[in-house]
Parts: C-alpha cells; structure tokens; sequence
C-alpha cells in the first residue's frame, strides 16, 4: 500500500507539472492576482436604509437605485471568505451615490476610513463637529476609534457622486476619534506620477502632505495620459492593492494582465508593477471609452 503522503506528494508534482503558473507561484511568491469587475458583489439597498426618500426618475440621475456600490471584500450583506481582507486593508468600497441623497447618521468604531473622490461633491459631518465638502482628487479620513458618528451625503441637486471608501485596520483599538481633509495640492499633481495621498502617522496633514493614518499602509493616486506609462515598486515584505478607478491599462511585472473601470489588482512583492495606457495613441482596440488610466494603489506590510 503506498502511504498517503507519497499518493499527495505525487499528485502536487503532476499539479506543477500541468501547471506551470502553480509551479511559479511556489518558486517565486512575488506575484499579482487580478480582480476582475465582474467578479464584485454589487450592492444597491432601498433608499429607507439610509433615511433617503424614494427613487426618483430623472435625466440627471445615472443609475436606477439611489447608491450602487462595488465590494471589493466581505461587506453588509456580502459575505466571501476568499474575500475578507487583504493585509490590513479590510474594506474597499466604490460608491455611486445620485443626486441629492447620501448615507444618515451611522456609526464607527476602531477602524481608519479613508475615502477618495472621483467625481462630484461629498458633505461630511460627524459628532466631533466637523462639517466639510470636498472634490474630485481629494481625501477625507477619519480615526473612528473609541467611537464617532457621521454622514456622508451628496448635497447637489442635479450632479451624481462617486467616491471610493477605504477601511484600513488600526496599529491599535481605542484611539481617539479623529477627522481630517485633504485636497489637491495642484491640479496636476496625479498627472503621469503618483500622488501620496496617505501615510503611516508622523506628521500633521497639511495641503502638501498625505494624511496621517494609524497603521503600516499608504494611498496613492496617478493619472496616466495616453500613450505614456507609470511605474510602481512593490518592495519586499510588502504588498499592493490597485484599483483601476477610470480607463484603462496594460499592466508588466509579477504577472502582468490588463485593468479595465472598477477591475481591482492583489500584488505581492518584491516587485515592480508597470502601468501603460491600454489604448496606446493610435491603436483602433477599444478597451474603454475613456482615454489613459486613473489607478489607485493601497501599499501596506504583508500580513
């Protein structure tokens, strides 16, 4: 009778023999994995959830339902266990929120949130006193800590907003609640290079520095033109989560492939990721109808 460990250890070496991306991923475990778009959990909840009126049927509103959102990982009524968690990167969700409705008062507790405006105007206001409205580019992000209550809202009457929220697991529970905002500190800063949006505390968050967030990660944000490229290291004992927010983009290094509008990227390191514009100037492929690529990229440790 042949044991049971020389059965298993003959069927992984066949594994690896039919499948040489396996074979790699053992020899080298810097790799990326794509997340395709349409693999995200789409979420669209009644109105009343949220103390929203009713849907209305408007030309200015570009979806049916009041908020459409993407899971990128286990949220509300989503549960994957595949999905739970990416380092300490818990929750991406990317929100589209019409005109003239949002998310009441709710409630936060021992997690960094950090939220990238695409498009349109977001209205925060919490139970530290805070009230803000920030634009396309911008970040707001909050220590929820021992405990704070907030809303989110879209307060123009005609326009739809579209942001991407981000739960980041803090170094440690019962910090004190904290809340900050951060826009631009030009027009261009994401053009064909990345803008560091947040960092690791060390400094206060002034207009030209990222905001201070309470765990080992960073946010960047890039816009690539096209028919140009843009490069990110993923270094050693870190990881990467990448969004393609708007466009589309080829993508060389740890595996490679291609990113389309709300296609999501895990990325292992060591490693360097290269970025081109999908739709290379004078090409006649139809990727997406957007010319170049807006990428969002969530660098943390591994975990």
């Amino acid at each position: 009778v042949v044991p049971a460990v020389a059965i298993l250890a003959q069927a992984m070496l066949q594994c690896l023999r039919l499948c040489p991306a396996a074979a790699a991923a053992l020899a080298d475990p810097a790799m990326a994995v794509m997340v395709p778009a349409q693999s995200l959990f789409v979420s669209e909840p009644p109105p009343h959830m949220f103390g929203n009126g009713e849907n209305e049927k408007k030309p200015t509103w570009t979806n049916g339902n009041w908020l459409k959102s993407r899971f990128h990982f286990s949220f509300a009524e989503y549960r994957d266990s595949k999905r739970s968690s990416f380092g300490v990167l818990r929750v991406m969700n990317d929100d589209l929120v019409q005109p003239a409705r949002g998310f009441g008062t709710h409630p936060h507790r021992n997690m960094e949130i950090v939220t990238y405006i695409v498009s349109g105007q977001l209205t925060h206001k919490d139970s530290m006193g805070t009230e803000e409205t920030l634009g396309r580019g911008s970040v707001q992000f909050m220590t929820a800590g021992t405990g704070v209550r907030h809303s989110e809202f879209n307060h123009d009457p005609e326009k739809p907003l579209r942001f991407v929220q981000m739960w980041l697991m803090p170094n440690r529970s019962g910090l004190k609640p904290n809340y900050g905002g951060r826009e631009p500190a030009a027009p261009t800063e994401r053009d064909g290079r990345w803008a560091h949006l947040a960092m690791p505390v060390s400094s206060k968050c002034s207009p030209d520095k990222p905001v201070p967030i309470n765990c080992d990660a960073n946010i960047y944000a890039a816009e690539i033109q096209p028919g140009k490229g843009l490069e990110f290291q993923v270094e050693a004992g870190r990881q990467a989560y990448v969004l393609c927010v708007e466009g589309s983009a080829r993508v060389g290094g740890l595996g490679g492939g291609k990113l389309v509008r709300h296609d999501g990227m895990q990325a292992v390191g060591p490693g360097v990721l290269s970025f081109t514009d999908a739709k290379p100037v004078g090409s006649t492929e139809i990727l997406d109808p957007e010319p170049g690529c807006h990428l969002l990229v969530v660098e943390m440790s591994q975990r």
